[in-house]
């Protein structure tokens, strides 16, 4: 048996056994330092407050803000399960409203390098988050190197970042671009949520979407979604200098204010007009059957 056919089995019995499927989300951006991580950390704690199993996925390979803005110095990460045989649950960090976190650490490179029988134990291991969560957000940290890019293109739903910031809003488009033009790329069964971070009013966010919005229409012939914005807030500097997630620290803060939006828009399905299907296990596959 091939190693394609080997991972196709693997979803294949996760899907008759109906197995859950856990939403992915993928937080991304065109470029670094435009609150990626503070926007995985607080959505995961507001959709805890709404009831929701939330893992988070930490695919950024050297800075580990998540681990940061929550304090813990996580005892296990991707490599650990990888190469020393450890469950994919021993290696989750429970944090605040028992959150999930898994450090990616070295391990996401890992991925890069593994064998047929690896890959097939990998998959299987990591098909088991399906079960514990019912959202898993995968946060790309603060670049994009090409592992983590593997981990975007097969994700069925992405959450770009972005700012009014000229250069925010070029890169977000050039991110796009890379995707649309990538034959691995499925831009038909894909959503892109763009969430406008670090604006002054309503009226700026939308102004941010709707200029991204047009040269993706004009030039791709794509259409994305406007999920919503995240106001300009010290609050949440003040939140990241004390080791904290603002929503927790200040949760009638602006900023804190505007993520339990954006979690309720996530949950109420105002902005999911599609099915998905497969979970953190199909997306795996989809990631590593390119290797």
């Amino acid at each position: 048996m091939d190693q394609a056919s080997g991972l196709r089995n693997v979803v294949k019995a996760q899907q008759v056994s109906h197995t859950p499927h856990a939403r992915v989300l993928t937080i991304t951006s065109g470029k670094g330092g435009v609150g990626k991580s503070n926007t995985a950390v607080n959505l995961a704690v507001q959709l805890s407050k709404l009831g929701k199993r939330v893992i988070i996925f930490d695919a950024d390979i050297g800075l580990a803000n998540v681990e940061v803005m929550f304090g813990v110095n996580p005892k296990y990460n991707l490599s650990d399960v990888l190469y020393k045989g450890m469950s994919i649950k021993d290696a989750i960090t429970q944090e605040p409203l028992d959150i999930g976190f898994i450090s990616g650490g070295s391990g996401v490179v890992g991925l890069n390098n593994l064998t047929r029988e690896q890959i097939l134990s990998m998959v299987q291991k990591l098909s088991e988050l399906d079960t514990l969560a019912d959202v898993i957000i995968v946060d790309t940290g603060a670049g994009i190197s090409d592992s983590v890019m593997e981990f975007v293109i097969a994700s069925p739903e992405i959450l770009l970042i972005t700012t009014p910031e000229p250069s925010s809003l070029t890169d977000s488009y050039s991110l796009i671009k890379t995707l649309y033009r990538n034959p691995d790329f499925d831009y038909q069964a894909t959503v892109i949520n763009v969430v406008a971070n670090r604006v002054n009013s309503s009226a700026d966010g939308k102004a941010v979407f709707d200029k991204l919005s047009s040269v993706v229409s004009q030039f791709l012939n794509w259409n994305i979604n406007y999920l919503g914005l995240v106001p300009q807030d010290h609050n949440i500097d003040k939140a990241v200098r004390q080791q904290q997630v603002v929503s927790l620290f200040d949760p009638q803060a602006p900023s804190a204010q505007a993520y339990g939006k954006l979690a309720e828009s996530l949950v109420s399905g105002e902005n999911r007009h599609y099915e998905i299907k497969g979970g953190f296990t199909k997306m795996i596959y989809n990631f590593l059957n390119r290797k």
